[in-house]
């Protein structure tokens, strides 16, 4: 294996992070995302896997949760027009977190 990542949580979250903003912004799609993982992961070295998946399950608990507490906030706001938009991406939100889980398992 020539080339290995750390496994470092700040290098994790930061992985994790530019990937979202990718996301964010339409660089990448969904499926970029997950090959990007994939392949991040393939550059771990073995006996660090524990460790890093330990930490990617951290990093990706807490952006679900400050995801989701951004979403309850606004649902909650009044003078937010798109209440019904929210509603509707929470809904999409139970189904990621349910395909999230089955992506995590194979690590």
């Amino acid at each position: 294996m020539g080339q290995e990542v750390s496994v470092s949580y700040q290098a994790v979250k930061s992985k994790v992070y530019k990937l979202i903003d990718a996301l964010v912004e339409d660089i990448k799609s969904e499926g970029d995302v997950q090959d990007s993982v994939k392949r991040w992961w393939k550059l771990v070295h073995p006996a660090d896997r524990p460790v890093a998946r330990k930490y990617l399950l951290e990093v990706l608990q807490k952006s679900n949760a400050s995801l989701g507490a951004i979403t309850d906030g606004l649902v909650g706001f009044k003078e937010f027009d798109a209440v019904r938009d929210l509603e509707s991406m929470k809904a999409s939100k139970m189904q990621r977190s349910t395909s999230q889980q089955q992506v995590a398992s194979p690590m």
